[in-house]
């Protein structure tokens, strides 16, 4: 191929209506008919990263091997395709800006007026074609968050309307996402707000190529004749989107409706071999057909949104699918869990993951989920803040520490079992100075960790400042928490484990970011498991 093809994917109406989903989907079947696909975001909030946002405010921060802190749709372009993203995939207006910025305070603008247009869409169409440039990709969907109309996208607006033309004819197209919404009291569909929102982009210089239609009904052949006559697209590029039971059907659903044939087309690329999803549909199977049923807890302080767990909850599927299993995944707020009512919250719970976070609130309810796992020989995962709590709670209950704690949670703790590390000590920024990214652990034979693995080198994903504190490592081991796992470079424990237990295992890192439909993490796979042993017993 002589040149690398560019798709661009923008959202109308309303928002959250799947762009990520839509690109990840298209992407996945052009792949599977032998295009090298990838796909980039581009943010439209003034953060240089999601890293400093609250979860509630943006949901679960995906981090990539490179050490980027990212938005969480690169999880769902990894879990497609199974090809790792990076730094070049997600990009912010705060990192745009910045960079322009310092260009500026450089002088590289030779003393011209900073503008919007043109050096702010320069910058922008420049991260664009950052990843087609590197000669590794056919194909390069870009997804611009946000909707249409809205303020903080115009900028990305216009670049894309300056590079559609700069690429030339059939080297760059347009998707339109939008919402046909049925209006029960009409008890019919309606496509004004469709047929105004590419009006909208029309207005910015944008013409849809194509029109992907999120539904609950399906479109009648009227309703796409209209939708294709108003909103001046081919009848054949009305693509209906209806709401689908998983997130990991929708690539069948727009391969139905020839999303990729008509992409192709647009494109002037021969289609090629039909996509081969033998694989995918295997997994499809294998999940709506479950053998077996549990019941996970997972224990965390901002379960009210389910996006603060999503690469959690979406590993979880893929090891269901592994041990053709349904887990039923309950969310338990561990503000609120304590002495008295925690047999009745665990009473109907197979499995107990205490999940990741950050700060105090919400502490000592993960540590008394993590006593009552260890004690009632209940399988037990932990990852990152989870696997601190178990090493909190191991050092109170069972060696006797009684105000064991991390210096996150108590600054004065006589006894900090997790420490800020050396290397965090004297951070100010709090942006992007985390322990980020892919790091390398040295598994011990005869364990739990080497037993799922098969391996003794491994490399995985974190996202943290504290530590393990090594001069708690001997007592700790002694009294039965095994240190499974470690950095060879710098010491930090990366895995914990209990012996005498059917299955109890705590990670530093987060195994969840590495989680794909084609590679379900072994972590979870195991766990899985041992929660459909614990339950058959």
């Amino acid at each position: 191929m002589n040149q690398t093809k560019y798709i661009f994917v923008t959202g109308g109406v309303t928002s959250s209506l799947g762009k990520g989903i839509i690109a990840a989907s298209l992407a996945k079947l052009l792949q599977a008919r032998g295009y090298r696909t990838t796909i980039q975001k581009f943010d439209p909030y003034l953060n240089v990263d999601p890293g400093t946002l609250n979860p509630y405010e943006h949901g679960e921060c995906y981090v990539t091997d490179d050490g980027a802190e990212t938005d969480l749709d690169l999880g769902h372009y990894e879990r497609f395709l199974n090809v790792p993203t990076s730094q070049a995939n997600n990009v912010t207006t705060g990192r745009i800006y910045l960079s322009v910025i310092e260009k500026e305070r450089r002088g590289e603008f030779l003393g011209k007026t900073v503008q919007v247009v043109p050096h702010i869409t320069n910058e922008i169409k420049d991260r664009m074609q950052l990843l087609g440039q590197s000669g590794d990709y056919d194909i390069v969907i870009t997804e611009i968050g946000g909707t249409v109309g809205d303020i903080e996208s115009l900028p990305y607006i216009e670049s894309v309307r300056q590079l559609v033309w700069d690429l030339g004819e059939n080297n760059a197209i347009v998707i339109h996402l939008t919402l046909v919404p049925f209006l029960a009291a009409a008890g019919e569909l309606k496509t004004k707000p469709t047929q105004h929102s590419v009006k909208t982009l029309m207005e910015s210089g944008i013409k849809a190529d194509i029109l992907v239609c999120r539904t609950e009904h399906e479109l009648s052949q009227e309703i796409r004749s209209k939708l294709a006559l108003f909103c001046n697209v081919k009848k054949e590029a009305v693509i209906q989107s209806i709401d689908a039971s998983t997130i990991y059907e929708v690539p069948n659903l727009m391969l139905e409706e020839g999303l990729d044939v008509v992409a192709l087309k647009k494109l002037d690329l021969p289609k090629k071999a039909a996509p081969d999803l033998k694989n995918w549909n295997t997994f499809l199977k294998r999940l709506k057909s479950p053998k077996h049923t549990v019941n996970i807890g997972l224990i965390g302080k901002y379960v009210e949104m389910q996006d603060c767990y999503k690469s959690i909850l979406e590993a979880f599927i893929h090891a269901g699918a592994a041990n053709e299993t349904k887990v039923n995944v309950v969310s338990i707020h561990s503000e609120y869990i304590d002495e008295e009512n925690i047999a009745d919250k665990f009473k109907d719970i197979d499995a107990i993951l205490v999940a990741p976070g950050f700060g105090e609130r919400g502490i000592e309810g993960k540590i008394a989920a993590v006593r009552y796992a260890r004690e009632n020989k209940m399988p037990f995962f932990g990852i990152c803040l989870g696997m601190q709590m178990s090493v909190i709670e191991y050092s109170r209950n069972v060696v006797g520490l009684a105000e064991a704690n991390s210096t996150e949670m108590n600054s004065d703790t006589p006894n900090p079992v997790v420490n800020l590390m050396e290397s965090q000590k004297n951070v100010t920024e709090k942006g992007g100075t985390m322990r980020l990214g892919a790091w390398k652990c040295e598994i011990k034979p005869d364990t739990l960790a080497h037993r799922i693995y098969g391996q003794t080198t491994i490399s995985e994903r974190h996202r943290h400042r504290y530590e393990y504190n090594n001069e708690y490592l001997d007592v700790l081991q002694k009294a039965g928490l095994k240190a499974s796992g470690v950095n060879p470079d710098t010491g930090l424990v990366e895995i914990v484990e209990i012996e005498d237990h059917p299955f109890f295992i705590g990670v530093q890192y987060h195994p969840e970011y590495k989680s794909t439909v084609a590679n379900p993490h072994p972590l979870f796979v195991n766990f899985v498991a041992a929660a459909v042993k614990a339950k058959k017993k």
